[in-house]
């Protein structure tokens, strides 16, 4: 009997994590997912470069730094043109870029055609995230963004961990094939956003429907979010929390292969992340979407924090996978309520150039922490660096209890009413004359989230509703 309860227990569970969201959520969704899937190249191109062509350790280091530094230059790219073109051609653009970029790595040999050819690869891969994250924005609720980040960090991690497993084996047969398996499904997922993906950008100059102050919006460019320093500080806070999470694959190989353990410790211990990422990541969603934020932040940048630097302690593989464990938490707690946080704070029609920024402080941390870790690993030791991981992960939970205090009490967080929405179900064009009834209207949650603030109103909070300046309704356009 217990048995059956809890099967229908899950089945709920599931039932309510994935209802509720657009179908072009889903197809988005996906796209990640095929993505992910056939990410092969930065897995092995360390093994491709020194193994397969004899290319020196620093070489390939090297080849490495210029596809974050790629990453770097695309994240604000990526987020104007998602602003300025839309979301949809900017992941045209870049997704095939991507399958062009990464089928002519295969084929160069020349050490300086490498290290361009992987530039190009890091700009055109990353330049895609910023106009998903604000296309996950624009089609789903408020109330409903955590759970639908939190869908699509699982996709991330589901997709990473089965490509992983099958790059071993492809790389085994030809490196070449890896690199055109990847371009093909990249590719492929250049095809679902032309044929399923409709353009989500709100309209130029229509009211903002997200806690706007009831005008004209203005002109944001790239200066308006280095001017905005609420939201700086959260880019700021956030390069903390990845510099500590890129240990993972930085700090923790080298510092368990200086203690004597084997690549293939290194990787139980590290396939730990994923396994608890895929496991875990929606039923805590589910726990947590409706807390509060600021609480989340704190804990899980403290918990990152202390949970590298438990690794200082660690003496056995076994010990090395339990640290793995509490960082792992605070990912699967801190990815979908920071990527909330930065859609908070974010202007409706400045929604690519804010999530550009957010991709940016990720990708300079991945260029950091691999010089920052060496550096201090071979001058004083690996426990020193878990010693400044549990420092930094303080800071940071002490920066997000700070800030998010001051938003609190600077602008208290008031849902929206209706936001922006693309319609569930397949429709050339809506206009305000003839919206379809499958239109979902969002509602206020009904549980407030107290410390995040939207864009400051200018309309008291109880004011009547004719006298709200009407939300704008997405642009959406056929293929």
């Amino acid at each position: 009997m217990s048995s059956v309860v809890s099967v229908r227990s899950f089945r709920r569970a599931a039932r309510e994590t994935v209802s509720g969201l657009p179908r072009e959520f889903w197809w988005l969704w996906t796209s990640t997912l095929v993505n992910r899937l056939g990410a092969f190249v930065a897995t092995f191109m360390a093994l491709y470069l020194t193994l397969d062509r004899g290319y020196s350790a620093s070489y390939a280091g090297l080849v490495a730094a210029l596809h974050g530094l790629g990453g770097v230059v695309s994240s604000l790219a990526g987020g104007v043109m998602a602003d300025r073109l839309g979301r949809r051609p900017t992941m045209l653009v870049a997704q095939t870029a991507t399958a062009l970029s990464v089928a002519a790595l295969g084929f160069v040999h020349h050490p300086l055609a490498i290290a361009g050819v992987a530039f190009l690869v890091g700009m055109a891969s990353n330049a895609s995230r910023p106009a998903v994250q604000a296309m996950m924005a624009d089609i789903v609720r408020p109330e409903d963004r955590v759970r639908a980040f939190s869908l699509n960090y699982w996709a991330i991690n589901l997709g990473f961990a089965i490509s992983t497993m099958g790059a071993g084996f492809i790389a085994e047969v030809s490196y070449l094939a890896g690199f055109l398996i990847e371009a093909g499904m990249t590719l492929a997922c250049a095809i679902v956003v032309f044929l399923k993906l409709p353009e989500s950008r709100p309209e130029q100059g229509g009211m903002d429907g997200e806690g706007g102050k009831g005008a004209q919006k203005e002109a944001v460019g790239l200066g308006t979010v280095l001017r905005d320093r609420r939201f700086m500080g959260v880019v700021g806070l956030s390069f903390l929390v990845a510099f500590i999470f890129q240990q993972g694959a930085i700090g923790l190989p080298v510092a368990m292969g200086e203690a004597g353990f084997t690549p293939a410790d290194y990787g139980m211990a590290i396939a730990v992340n994923g396994v608890l990422i895929v496991a875990l990541q929606i039923p805590v969603t589910r726990f947590i979407q409706h807390r509060d934020p600021g609480r989340l932040l704190v804990i899980s940048s403290v918990l990152a924090g202390y949970g590298f630097g438990l690794t200082a302690f660690a003496g056995s593989v076994g010990v090395f996978a339990l640290t793995v464990c509490v960082w792992t938490l605070a990912e699967i707690v801190n990815a979908p309520t920071q990527t909330g946080l930065v859609v908070r704070l974010s202007p409706v029609h400045g929604r690519g150039r804010y999530q550009g920024m957010y991709t940016m402080s990720w990708a300079v941390a991945s260029l950091v922490a691999p010089l920052m870790s060496g550096v201090v690993i071979d001058r004083y030791g690996a426990e020193w660096l878990w010693g400044l991981c549990a420092v930094v992960g303080t800071v940071a939970g002490v920066g997000y209890a700070v800030l998010m205090r001051h938003l609190a009490a600077e602008d208290p967080l008031t849902e929206p009413a209706t936001v922006p929405t693309v319609t569930p179900t397949a429709v050339p064009t809506l206009t305000p004359t003839a919206v379809p009834t499958a239109v979902p209207t969002a509602v206020a949650p009904a549980v407030p989230v107290a410390a995040l603030p939207d864009a400051p109103s200018d309309a008291p909070s109880d004011a009547p509703t004719a006298e709200r300046p009407a939300a704008p309704q997405a642009e959406v356009t056929t293929a």
